[in-house]
């Protein structure tokens, strides 16, 4: 019943809501022209007509659109004034900078702006991006507008220099000759059609308001007599004509316009000169940022350490509720995880015991009780994160102490203890040596507590048997001929199935060396979804193909391993995703996927 109600409810409007950042103008008084509501959050309100209706009204619409990056990059330049010194914002990256530009081209680009998925990695390589515009067709180009139009591939050919760009008359290629004879943005396609079929500005308005509709390519083919006719008429073949309208078509499923291609460029070269020369603040600013972007903090953690970066753990003495940056050797600051790290932890208990501990620290598990005045649960979350290791107590030993507290301490100790102003225990327990975790338990639990391990990767513990297995390392993917059947495997970190990608399924996995990008055609996904959507541990069996520095393996076979994963602890195991995780973290049904036949039901 549960699945047959759920069909039926695809496609109803989920609910009619304000825009989060958008307000109106208009020349006389807007009480006066519409009428207003209030809205369910305090202190605002909201106009009756939708943003269709005030459009043809003439209304002026302003949207202010949130992004979580530029709060990371906020906290990043915060970070980077307060310990080092170096004051600079995000107006000050006008330069290119070939050392940034130089990472960029390697995809050595986890946790930046735009640039950070599994398409745009891919990508990276081929385009090679040397300046700030390669940067905002990077951005542009991997867009479902220009998949589904086909323009991916002549542009890249145009730019490796397999192809020459295709100019029939000089006026087009004043309009294209920068994107190499591909239009690429909105902007580009109202021009193609103003000066190559003699379109109005308004008709290329309506043309544009088309394109921007975020559906599946019908409100642009409308436009198909008009736009072919009018370039054959001007005399332009008409192969040519199909071929850019086709192209233009593909917009309906999204492209962008050049103006918020270059101000997502900025934002992300700002996020790429971060990381590329202080990996330490980059890398503190985004778990702080946290949850954004398409990787869990394991990933961002390693990839810091990848980096030169030194990692510390949670410390009742030593961590925020965020993360911050200490002095360390070497040539970059070290990163403490902050409280904000540990599950189920609330920000007030973190806040209170920070608070607490000053600048005097605390001594003993009892210690934090007395002063921190939070609840024994909130406690004993960190002493599952091993939080106390400052103190010399391992986690089992101060999971121990933990559980031996009250949920507040008593009165009369309370009481003597203010007024001798120091601190007396409430009982005296004898020492006990409790027998200490294995390495491979430890890191399960630093797994379940903070969602990563600065001990060790979990495959670490499974490479011998893994070995044996004739199981490849990721890290030698790069040494390994073209088209040679591979065995791979590794905890997986994303899965995407993007609607432009026709029903193929990507999937990147990680073991202790590195990562691996697998794809799955649609009927080896039929075959392999429950392992490959549910599984924490999988092996990938297939034949690598190489393009360049781009490495993916073509899977025949998916064999699920969560069983061999559990045996690292001896108990259960999960490694969660990163929020880019289609499988986890999906969102509504995509417009460019084939509809869901909902059969007829009979609920008598």
């Amino acid at each position: 019943m549960t699945l047959d109600l759920a069909r039926q409810l695809i496609g109803i409007p989920r609910h009619l809501s304000q825009h989060p950042g958008g307000f109106v103008l208009t020349e006389e008084r807007l009480d006066d022209l519409v009428p207003i509501e209030p809205a369910r959050m305090e202190d605002r309100q909201i106009i009756e007509w939708d943003k269709d209706d005030i459009d043809v009204l003439k209304f002026m619409k302003v949207d202010v659109l949130g992004l979580g990056m530029l709060g990371c990059m906020n906290r990043a330049f915060n970070l980077l004034r307060e310990h080092k010194g170096v004051d600079v914002g995000m107006a000050d990256l006008q330069d290119d900078d070939p050392a940034v530009f130089g990472m960029i081209q390697k995809a050595d680009t986890l946790g930046v702006f735009q640039i950070e998925s599994r398409a745009q990695m891919s990508m990276l390589p081929r385009i090679k991006p040397k300046c700030f515009y390669d940067l905002v067709i990077e951005v542009a180009i991997v867009r479902p507008g220009p998949i589904q139009g086909d323009m991916v591939h002549p542009y890249l050919r145009r730019r490796e220099g397999k192809e020459k760009p295709e100019y029939p008359k000089p006026e087009l290629r004043a309009v294209l000759e920068k994107t190499l004879g591909v239009p690429l943005f909105q902007e580009q396609a109202m021009k193609v059609a103003i000066v190559g079929a003699g379109f109005t500005p308004a008709e290329a308005d309506q043309l544009r308001r088309a394109m921007a509709t975020f559906k599946l390519t019908g409100g642009v083919s409308h436009f198909y007599d008009k736009l072919v006719g009018g370039m054959v008429e001007r005399g332009y073949p008409k192969d040519f004509a199909e071929r850019t309208f086709k192209q233009i078509e593909g917009f309906g499923s999204y492209g962008f316009p050049e103006s918020h291609a270059a101000s997502f460029a900025k934002i992300a070269y700002a996020s790429c000169w971060m990381k590329h020369h202080h990996p330490d603040v980059f890398c503190a600013a985004l778990l702080n940022a946290q949850p954004m972007g398409f990787y869990a903090p394991a990933q961002i953690v390693r990839d810091a350490q990848k980096h030169g970066v030194e990692v510390r753990p949670v410390s009742i003495n030593d961590s925020h509720w965020d993360c911050t940056l200490e002095e360390a050797d070497g040539g970059y600051l070290a990163v403490r995880l902050g409280f904000r790290q540990v599950r189920s932890l609330a920000n007030i208990h973190g806040a209170a015991i920070v608070g607490a501990r000053g600048d005097v620290p605390y001594d003993c598990v009892e210690d934090v009780w007395r002063r921190a005045g939070v609840p024994r649960a909130a406690i004993e979350r960190i002493a599952e994160a091993d939080g106390f290791a400052c103190l010399s107590e391992d986690r089992r030993q101060g999971l121990w102490k933990v559980r031996g507290l009250g949920e507040a301490p008593l009165p009369l100790f309370a009481a003597a203890d203010a007024r001798e102003a120091g601190f007396s225990p409430e009982g005296l327990e004898p020492e006990t040596a409790l027998r200490s975790m294995t390495e491979g338990r430890e890191v399960v639990e630093d797994y379940r507590t903070l969602q990563l391990s600065l001990r060790a990767h979990p495959l670490s513990f499974l490479r011998d048997e893994l070995d044996g297995m004739g199981i490849v390392r990721c890290a030698d993917l790069p040494h390994i001929r073209d088209g040679r059947n591979i065995e791979v495997a590794g905890v997986i970190l994303v899965r995407q199935r993007p609607g432009s990608a026709k029903g193929v399924l990507f999937v990147t996995i990680e073991d202790e060396t590195g990562i691996a990008n697998g794809i799955l055609w649609p009927d080896r996904f039929d075959i392999y979804r429950r392992p490959v959507m549910s599984a924490s541990m999988i092996a990938m069996r297939g034949r690598l193909q190489k393009e360049g520095e781009v490495i993916h393996i073509i899977c025949d076979r998916i064999i699920d391993h969560d069983a061999m994963l559990r045996s690292i602890g001896r108990s259960d195991f999960s490694v969660a995703p990163g929020r880019g995780d289609g499988a986890r973290n999906g969102g509504g049904p995509d417009s460019r996927d084939a509809p869901l036949r909902i059969r007829s039901h009979d609920f008598h």
